[in-house]
């Protein structure tokens, strides 16, 4: 399971990458930027899109037992 989760984080990251790459480049024809907005927006979208996949594949592994939460736990 912690695979998954850091193949999702990885994902995410790859997705806000891509969004940066296309905010970033220059394009010399004035014709390009509605393309490339429209790439950056499909990129944030998907990092949205995987980051509330992944908060609620987190939820559902910790409600399954899969994930068993760790660290300081209060009245001890």
């Amino acid at each position: 399971m912690k695979f998954v989760i850091i193949l999702a984080f990885l994902a995410i990251l790859a997705s806000l990458a891509s969004a940066l790459f296309f905010m970033m480049r220059r394009s010399d024809n004035g014709g390009d930027d509605a393309r490339r907005g429209k790439n950056m927006f499909r990129a944030l979208a998907l990092r949205v899109g995987l980051s509330i996949a992944l908060f609620i594949c987190i939820l559902v592994a910790a409600k399954l037992g899969y994930l068993h939460p760790t660290g300081w736990q209060p009245g001890q």
